[in-house]
C-alpha cells in the first residue's frame, strides 16, 4: 500500500490558503452539527516520528470549540495501564456522544512499536488485530465516526527532519535516541505498517494515508477527509428514521418445541447443614491462599453473577467475600444506566471497571444486561442486542488473551422458590427492601425472560469463557458450587 504512495504531491501556497479558510469555517460548524445530533467522533493520527502529526493535531483543533473536543497523546503504557488489557486505556477515553477524540498516536502502538520491539509476534499479533477491528466495529454500529490518518514519509525525509530540529537547540529535544533508532529500524516498521494497514481497514474504520512531505498538501488533504465524513455521517442522521425499541413477541410455540437447557437443571441438588458449614470454611481458606497468589503472579480475576431475582446473588457473594483480603477485591452492583453512561457505548461503564492484574472484579449483574433485561423490555433496538452475543464475546476474548481469569455464573431456581423468596422477603421486615412492584412484574415475563438467558447462554457460552449454571433452589449447594468452581479456575490457571 504505502509503496505506491506518490511523496512528491505539493500545495501552492494561495490555493491552500483560500481552501483552509473554506474548510475551517465548515469543520466548525460541523462539531456544532456533531453536538445537537450527539454523534461522537474519533480522530486517530498515526505516522512515522517527525511526519507532522502535532503540527497537523494544532491546525485541526483551531477552528473548534475547545469544550467540545480532547486531545489525547499515546505514551508507553504506564505501570497503571501496563497492568490491564490494552484496550483498557482507550475504552477510558472515548468521547462522549457529541464529542470529538483525537488521538496523537493510539491503540495501533500495540501492533508496530510493540511488534517491531518483539513484544508482540506470532499468535498474539494476530489476536492484536483482531481485538483491535472488533473495537472499532463495537464503536462503528454504536454510532461512533472513525477517522484514521497515517503520514507517510520516506526514511531520508524522516533523517533530514530529525536533523534540522536537533541544530536548533528550541527544538533538539524533540529528537531522542529512540527516534533515531526507530530510523534506522525504517524497513522493520515499513513492512509492519503495511501489515497494519492490511489488517485494520475496514469499511466501517478505513484507513487514509497521507503524503506528507508537503505540509500544506498533508494538512489540506486531512481536513477535506474530516469534513467529508462528518458530512456524509450527518446528513444521513438528519434524514434517518428513529429506530424503535425492539418489542417481543408473544411465545405461541408448543411447550415440547420450546424445552430448554434450563428446564434440564436438576434443581433437588442440596447439601444439610453441618456440611456445609465445615466445607465452607475449608472453601473460603483455600480463597484466600489463592488470593495472595494471584496477586503475586499478578493475575486478574473477573466474575460475573446473573439470574433471577432473588435467586442468591448477593449471598453467594458474600461468601465468596467474606474471607477475602479487602485490599485484593472489589464488588461492583450494576443498575440501570445514568445519564452519563449512555453517553458512551454500552460497554464502556463494564471496561472503566476491569481489574488491574493481581486484583479481583466481582460484578453483580453485568455486560449481560444488553440481552436480558434491555431486550425484553424494549430498551434497546432489536439489531443492538443481537449485535451484543458477538461484541460481549470479542470483549471476554480480549480479556483471556490478556490473562484473565473468568467465571461467569447464572443462578438458577424455578418459579415457585422465586414466589415463596419474594414472600418471605415481604414477610421479613429486614429483608421488604429487597422486593419491589417490578419484581412482582418481572415474574409475569418469566418465560420471555426464559427465552433471553437460553439465547445468552448458547451464543455467549464459549471455549474461553463458558458458562456456570448453579442450581440454586438451594442457596447452601448453590455457595459451595460457586466456590467450588472459582477454586477450581484459579487453580488451574496458577498450573498452567
Amino acid at each position: 500500500m504505502l509503496e505506491n504512495i506518490d511523496l512528491s504531491r505539493k500545495l501552492p501556497k494561495e490555493e491552500y490558503k483560500k481552501a483552509k479558510g473554506e474548510l475551517d469555517l465548515k469543520l466548525g460548524a460541523l462539531q456544532r452539527r456533531v453536538k445537537e445530533l450527539s454523534i461522537p467522533v474519533i480522530i486517530v493520527i498515526e505516522g512515522w516520528g517527525a511526519a507532522g502529526k502535532g503540527t497537523l493535531i494544532n491546525e485541526l483543533i483551531l477552528p473548534l470549540d475547545p469544550r467540545g473536543f480532547n486531545v489525547y497523546t499515546t505514551l508507553p503504557p504506564n505501570e497503571e495501564e501496563s497492568l490491564r488489557p490494552f484496550l483498557w486505556r482507550f475504552w477510558n477515553r472515548l468521547p462522549a456522544r457529541g464529542r470529538i477524540a483525537i488521538f496523537d498516536r493510539s491503540w495501533y502502538r500495540r501492533a508496530l512499536n510493540d511488534r517491531v520491539d518483539g513484544e508482540v509476534k506470532g499468535a498474539a499479533l494476530q489476536d492484536v488485530f483482531r481485538d483491535i477491528c472488533s473495537f472499532e466495529r463495537q464503536l462503528a454500529n454504536d454510532g461512533n465516526v472513525i477517522l484514521k490518518f497515517f503520514l507517510h514519509i520516506s526514511k531520508e525525509e524522516q533523517s533530514r527532519r530529525f536533523d534540522k530540529l536537533c541544530k536548533n537547540q528550541a527544538t533538539a529535544w524533540r529528537v531522542t535516541k529512540e527516534d533515531r533508532k526507530h530510523n534506522k529500524q525504517y524497513e522493520k516498521y515499513f513492512a509492519a505498517t503495511e501489515d497494519m494497514l492490511a489488517e485494520t481497514d475496514s469499511d466501517f474504520a478505513p484507513w487514509t494515508v497521507i503524503e506528507a512531505h508537503d505540509r500544506r498538501f498533508a494538512s489540506l488533504k486531512v481536513f477535506n477527509a474530516v469534513v467529508s465524513e462528518l458530512e456524509g455521517r450527518i446528513q444521513k442522521s438528519a434524514h434517518a428514521q428513529p429506530v424503535q425499541p425492539s418489542q417481543p413477541s408473544p411465545q405461541s410455540l408448543p411447550a415440547a418445541l420450546t424445552a430448554s437447557v434450563l428446564d434440564n437443571v436438576d434443581l433437588s441438588l442440596t447439601v444439610d447443614r453441618e456440611t456445609y458449614r465445615e466445607k465452607l470454611q475449608k472453601k473460603q481458606k483455600r480463597l484466600r491462599e489463592l488470593e495472595h497468589e494471584i496477586y503475586i503472579r499478578r493475575i486478574p480475576v473477573v466474575i460475573v453473577f446473573e439470574g433471577w431475582d432473588a435467586a442468591g446473588k448477593g449471598g453467594n457473594i458474600r461468601r465468596l467475600t467474606q474471607n477475602l483480603d479487602p485490599r485484593g477485591y472489589v464488588v461492583i452492583p450494576i443498575a440501570a444506566p445514568n445519564d452519563v453512561e449512555k453517553a458512551y457505548h454500552y460497554l464502556w461503564r463494564f471496561w472503566v471497571q476491569i481489574p488491574k492484574a493481581g486484583h479481583i472484579s466481582i460484578f453483580d449483574r453485568s455486560w449481560y444486561g444488553r440481552v436480558l433485561v434491555e431486550r425484553v423490555e424494549g430498551f434497546c433496538t432489536e439489531a443492538e442486542w443481537k449485535r451484543a452475543y458477538g461484541e460481549i464475546n470479542d470483549m471476554e476474548k480480549h480479556l483471556i488473551n490478556f490473562g484473565t481469569v473468568l467465571l461467569k455464573f447464572w443462578l438458577h431456581i424455578d418459579r415457585d422458590e422465586q414466589h415463596r423468596r419474594f414472600q418471605e422477603r415481604q414477610r421479613t421486615e429486614h429483608k421488604r427492601w429487597k422486593i419491589n412492584e417490578e419484581d412482582w412484574r418481572n415474574r409475569d415475563r418469566w418465560e420471555e425472560y426464559k427465552s433471553a438467558v437460553e439465547a445468552m447462554l448458547f451464543r455467549t457460552s464459549t471455549r474461553y469463557a463458558p458458562w456456570t449454571i448453579v442450581e440454586s433452589n438451594s442457596k447452601l449447594h448453590a455457595r459451595l458450587k460457586t466456590l467450588d468452581t472459582v477454586i477450581g479456575a484459579i487453580e488451574g490457571r496458577l498450573k498452567s
